[in-house]
Protein backbone atom coordinates (compact mmCIF):
# COMPACT_ATOMS: atom_id res chain seq x y z
CA UNK A 1 0.00 0.00 0.00
CA UNK A 2 2.83 2.39 0.88
CA UNK A 3 4.55 1.57 -2.40
CA UNK A 4 1.40 2.48 -4.34
CA UNK A 5 1.08 5.74 -2.41
CA UNK A 6 4.68 6.62 -3.21
CA UNK A 7 4.13 5.86 -6.89
CA UNK A 8 0.99 8.02 -6.88
CA UNK A 9 2.84 10.92 -5.22
CA UNK A 10 5.66 10.68 -7.76
CA UNK A 11 3.13 10.66 -10.60
CA UNK A 12 1.34 13.73 -9.21
CA UNK A 13 4.66 15.51 -8.67
CA UNK A 14 5.80 14.92 -12.24
CA UNK A 15 2.40 15.99 -13.57
CA UNK A 16 2.53 19.27 -11.63
CA UNK A 17 6.12 19.82 -12.74
CA UNK A 18 5.17 19.28 -16.37
CA UNK A 19 2.26 21.73 -16.15
CA UNK A 20 4.40 24.30 -14.33
CA UNK A 21 7.13 24.13 -16.96
CA UNK A 22 4.54 24.43 -19.72
CA UNK A 23 2.98 27.54 -18.16
CA UNK A 24 6.41 29.03 -17.53
CA UNK A 25 7.47 28.53 -21.15
CA UNK A 26 4.13 29.95 -22.32
CA UNK A 27 4.60 33.04 -20.13
CA UNK A 28 8.15 33.61 -21.39
CA UNK A 29 7.15 33.31 -25.05
CA UNK A 30 4.23 35.70 -24.57
CA UNK A 31 6.41 38.52 -23.21
CA UNK A 32 7.78 39.56 -26.60
CA UNK A 33 4.63 38.85 -28.64
CA UNK A 34 1.57 39.47 -26.44
CA UNK A 35 -0.62 40.21 -29.49
CA UNK A 36 0.23 36.92 -31.18
CA UNK A 37 0.48 34.83 -28.01
CA UNK A 38 -1.40 36.21 -24.98
CA UNK A 39 -0.10 35.23 -21.56
CA UNK A 40 -1.86 32.58 -19.43
CA UNK A 41 -3.19 35.35 -17.17
CA UNK A 42 -4.69 37.20 -20.17
CA UNK A 43 -6.38 33.99 -21.33
CA UNK A 44 -7.77 33.37 -17.84
CA UNK A 45 -9.25 36.87 -17.79
CA UNK A 46 -10.71 36.25 -21.24
CA UNK A 47 -12.25 33.01 -20.02
CA UNK A 48 -13.83 34.83 -17.09
CA UNK A 49 -15.20 37.50 -19.45
CA UNK A 50 -16.66 34.81 -21.73
CA UNK A 51 -18.33 33.17 -18.73
CA UNK A 52 -20.18 36.37 -17.91
CA UNK A 53 -21.09 37.47 -21.43
CA UNK A 54 -23.12 35.41 -23.93
CA UNK A 55 -21.59 35.09 -27.39
CA UNK A 56 -24.11 35.14 -30.21
CA UNK A 57 -26.85 34.90 -27.55
CA UNK A 58 -25.39 31.62 -26.24
CA UNK A 59 -23.48 31.24 -22.96
CA UNK A 60 -20.05 29.66 -22.86
CA UNK A 61 -21.54 26.57 -21.23
CA UNK A 62 -24.10 26.40 -24.03
CA UNK A 63 -21.34 26.44 -26.67
CA UNK A 64 -19.45 23.67 -24.85
CA UNK A 65 -22.59 21.55 -24.50
CA UNK A 66 -23.44 22.04 -28.18
CA UNK A 67 -20.05 20.68 -29.29
CA UNK A 68 -20.07 17.95 -26.64
CA UNK A 69 -23.51 16.77 -27.72
CA UNK A 70 -22.39 16.52 -31.35
CA UNK A 71 -19.21 14.63 -30.48
CA UNK A 72 -20.86 12.17 -28.07
CA UNK A 73 -23.79 11.50 -30.41
CA UNK A 74 -21.40 10.90 -33.31
CA UNK A 75 -19.16 8.62 -31.22
CA UNK A 76 -22.26 6.68 -30.13
CA UNK A 77 -23.29 6.23 -33.78
CA UNK A 78 -19.73 5.24 -34.70
CA UNK A 79 -19.69 2.73 -31.82
CA UNK A 80 -22.97 1.17 -32.90
CA UNK A 81 -21.58 0.77 -36.42
CA UNK A 82 -17.92 0.09 -35.70
CA UNK A 83 -17.93 -2.50 -32.92
CA UNK A 84 -20.35 -5.05 -34.46
CA UNK A 85 -18.79 -4.62 -37.90
CA UNK A 86 -15.28 -4.88 -36.45
CA UNK A 87 -16.18 -8.04 -34.55
CA UNK A 88 -17.62 -9.55 -37.71
CA UNK A 89 -14.62 -8.57 -39.86
CA UNK A 90 -12.11 -9.80 -37.30
CA UNK A 91 -13.97 -13.08 -36.76
CA UNK A 92 -15.02 -14.00 -40.29
CA UNK A 93 -12.59 -14.04 -43.20
CA UNK A 94 -15.50 -13.98 -45.65
CA UNK A 95 -17.04 -10.85 -44.13
CA UNK A 96 -13.60 -9.24 -43.96
CA UNK A 97 -12.98 -10.03 -47.64
CA UNK A 98 -16.37 -8.56 -48.53
CA UNK A 99 -16.18 -5.34 -46.48
CA UNK A 100 -12.43 -4.64 -46.39
CA UNK A 101 -12.04 -3.31 -49.98
CA UNK A 102 -14.77 -0.71 -49.43
CA UNK A 103 -13.44 0.22 -46.00
CA UNK A 104 -9.84 0.53 -47.22
CA UNK A 105 -11.04 2.73 -50.08
CA UNK A 106 -13.01 5.09 -47.82
CA UNK A 107 -10.60 5.09 -44.85
CA UNK A 108 -7.91 7.41 -46.32
CA UNK A 109 -10.49 10.05 -47.27
CA UNK A 110 -10.48 12.68 -44.48
CA UNK A 111 -13.90 13.71 -43.14
CA UNK A 112 -13.21 17.33 -44.13
CA UNK A 113 -13.11 16.23 -47.78
CA UNK A 114 -16.76 15.17 -47.41
CA UNK A 115 -17.92 18.66 -46.42
CA UNK A 116 -18.94 19.87 -49.93
CA UNK A 117 -20.93 16.69 -50.61
CA UNK A 118 -22.52 16.69 -47.16
CA UNK A 119 -23.64 20.31 -47.63
CA UNK A 120 -25.15 19.44 -51.03
CA UNK A 121 -26.87 16.33 -49.70
CA UNK A 122 -28.04 17.40 -46.24
CA UNK A 123 -27.55 21.17 -46.01
CA UNK A 124 -25.77 22.80 -43.07
CA UNK A 125 -28.02 21.61 -40.24
CA UNK A 126 -27.27 19.55 -37.16
CA UNK A 127 -27.46 16.23 -39.00
CA UNK A 128 -24.61 17.24 -41.33
CA UNK A 129 -22.31 18.04 -38.41
CA UNK A 130 -23.03 14.77 -36.60
CA UNK A 131 -22.63 12.84 -39.85
CA UNK A 132 -19.20 14.37 -40.50
CA UNK A 133 -18.01 13.64 -36.95
CA UNK A 134 -19.28 10.06 -37.26
CA UNK A 135 -17.16 9.64 -40.40
CA UNK A 136 -14.12 10.67 -38.42
CA UNK A 137 -14.91 8.58 -35.34
CA UNK A 138 -15.86 5.20 -36.81
CA UNK A 139 -12.44 4.44 -38.35
CA UNK A 140 -10.41 4.04 -35.11
CA UNK A 141 -13.24 2.13 -33.44
CA UNK A 142 -13.56 -0.30 -36.35
CA UNK A 143 -9.81 -0.79 -36.79
CA UNK A 144 -9.14 -1.30 -33.07
CA UNK A 145 -12.01 -3.76 -32.79
CA UNK A 146 -10.64 -5.80 -35.69
CA UNK A 147 -7.17 -5.73 -34.13
CA UNK A 148 -8.57 -6.71 -30.73
CA UNK A 149 -10.37 -9.72 -32.20
CA UNK A 150 -7.30 -10.90 -34.10
CA UNK A 151 -5.12 -10.58 -30.97
CA UNK A 152 -7.28 -12.91 -28.86
CA UNK A 153 -4.96 -15.70 -27.61
CA UNK A 154 -5.65 -18.97 -29.48
CA UNK A 155 -5.63 -20.85 -26.16
CA UNK A 156 -8.82 -19.04 -25.14
CA UNK A 157 -10.51 -20.01 -28.40
CA UNK A 158 -9.40 -23.61 -27.91
CA UNK A 159 -10.97 -23.66 -24.46
CA UNK A 160 -14.29 -22.62 -25.97
CA UNK A 161 -14.03 -25.33 -28.61
CA UNK A 162 -13.18 -27.96 -25.98
CA UNK A 163 -16.39 -27.10 -24.12
CA UNK A 164 -18.25 -27.28 -27.46
CA UNK A 165 -19.35 -23.64 -27.37
CA UNK A 166 -21.03 -22.33 -30.50
CA UNK A 167 -19.44 -19.60 -32.62
CA UNK A 168 -21.86 -17.05 -31.22
CA UNK A 169 -21.03 -18.08 -27.63
CA UNK A 170 -17.28 -17.91 -28.30
CA UNK A 171 -17.69 -14.50 -29.88
CA UNK A 172 -19.83 -13.20 -27.02
CA UNK A 173 -18.17 -14.85 -24.02
CA UNK A 174 -14.51 -15.00 -25.09
CA UNK A 175 -13.67 -12.77 -28.06
CA UNK A 176 -15.59 -9.64 -27.05
CA UNK A 177 -14.25 -9.48 -23.44
CA UNK A 178 -10.69 -10.16 -24.66
CA UNK A 179 -10.99 -7.42 -27.30
CA UNK A 180 -12.43 -4.80 -24.89
CA UNK A 181 -9.08 -3.12 -24.06
CA UNK A 182 -8.39 -2.56 -27.76
CA UNK A 183 -11.96 -1.34 -28.28
CA UNK A 184 -11.60 1.21 -25.48
CA UNK A 185 -8.33 2.41 -27.00
CA UNK A 186 -10.26 2.93 -30.24
CA UNK A 187 -12.99 4.84 -28.39
CA UNK A 188 -10.43 7.22 -26.88
CA UNK A 189 -8.92 7.86 -30.30
CA UNK A 190 -12.40 8.29 -31.76
CA UNK A 191 -13.19 11.03 -29.22
CA UNK A 192 -10.03 12.90 -30.23
CA UNK A 193 -10.86 12.53 -33.91
CA UNK A 194 -14.42 13.62 -33.17
CA UNK A 195 -13.26 16.89 -31.61
CA UNK A 196 -11.03 17.60 -34.61
CA UNK A 197 -13.86 17.05 -37.06
CA UNK A 198 -16.51 18.90 -35.05
CA UNK A 199 -14.32 22.02 -35.13
CA UNK A 200 -14.24 21.91 -38.92
CA UNK A 201 -17.98 21.22 -39.02
CA UNK A 202 -18.78 24.13 -36.70
CA UNK A 203 -16.48 26.47 -38.61
CA UNK A 204 -18.40 25.51 -41.75
CA UNK A 205 -21.72 27.02 -40.72
CA UNK A 206 -22.80 27.20 -37.11
CA UNK A 207 -24.03 29.63 -34.48
CA UNK A 208 -22.96 27.56 -31.50
CA UNK A 209 -20.12 25.33 -30.41
CA UNK A 210 -16.44 25.63 -29.55
CA UNK A 211 -15.54 25.69 -33.23
CA UNK A 212 -17.82 28.70 -33.64
CA UNK A 213 -16.00 30.44 -30.76
CA UNK A 214 -12.63 29.84 -32.42
CA UNK A 215 -13.96 31.15 -35.73
CA UNK A 216 -15.39 34.21 -33.99
CA UNK A 217 -12.02 34.81 -32.32
CA UNK A 218 -10.25 34.52 -35.67
CA UNK A 219 -12.63 36.97 -37.34
CA UNK A 220 -12.22 39.48 -34.48
CA UNK A 221 -8.45 38.86 -34.25
CA UNK A 222 -9.00 37.86 -30.65
CA UNK A 223 -6.16 35.40 -30.08
CA UNK A 224 -7.09 34.95 -26.41
CA UNK A 225 -10.55 33.68 -27.42
CA UNK A 226 -8.97 31.22 -29.85
CA UNK A 227 -6.64 29.87 -27.15
CA UNK A 228 -9.51 29.63 -24.65
CA UNK A 229 -11.46 27.58 -27.19
CA UNK A 230 -8.46 25.30 -27.72
CA UNK A 231 -8.00 24.86 -23.96
CA UNK A 232 -11.68 24.00 -23.56
CA UNK A 233 -11.31 21.24 -26.16
CA UNK A 234 -8.26 19.88 -24.35
CA UNK A 235 -9.93 19.89 -20.92
CA UNK A 236 -13.22 18.38 -22.10
CA UNK A 237 -11.41 15.75 -24.17
CA UNK A 238 -9.24 14.87 -21.18
CA UNK A 239 -12.28 14.50 -18.92
CA UNK A 240 -13.96 12.21 -21.45
CA UNK A 241 -10.77 10.13 -21.61
CA UNK A 242 -10.79 9.82 -17.79
CA UNK A 243 -14.41 8.65 -17.89
CA UNK A 244 -13.59 6.05 -20.56
CA UNK A 245 -10.58 4.85 -18.53
CA UNK A 246 -12.79 4.48 -15.44
CA UNK A 247 -15.36 2.53 -17.48
CA UNK A 248 -12.58 0.37 -18.90
CA UNK A 249 -11.35 -0.48 -15.38
CA UNK A 250 -14.87 -1.48 -14.41
CA UNK A 251 -15.43 -3.65 -17.48
CA UNK A 252 -11.87 -5.01 -17.76
CA UNK A 253 -10.71 -5.56 -14.15
CA UNK A 254 -8.26 -8.26 -15.28
CA UNK A 255 -6.34 -5.69 -17.35
CA UNK A 256 -5.89 -3.47 -14.28
CA UNK A 257 -4.66 -6.37 -12.20
CA UNK A 258 -2.01 -7.24 -14.78
CA UNK A 259 -0.60 -3.70 -14.91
Amino acid sequence: MKQKQKEMLVTVAFTLLSLSLFLLLWSILSINNPDFLPSPLTCIKKFQAMLGRPISKVSLGGHILASLKRVLLAVLCATIIGIPLGLAMGWSKKINAFVSPIFEFLRPIPPIAWIPLVILWFGVGEFSKVFLVTLGAYVPILMNTITGVKMVPPVLLNVGKIYKASSVQILKEIVLPAALPAIFAGLKTAVSCGWMVVLAAEMMASKSGVGFLITRGMEAYDVAMIIVGMCIIGVVGYLISICLSFLERRLCPWKTNLE
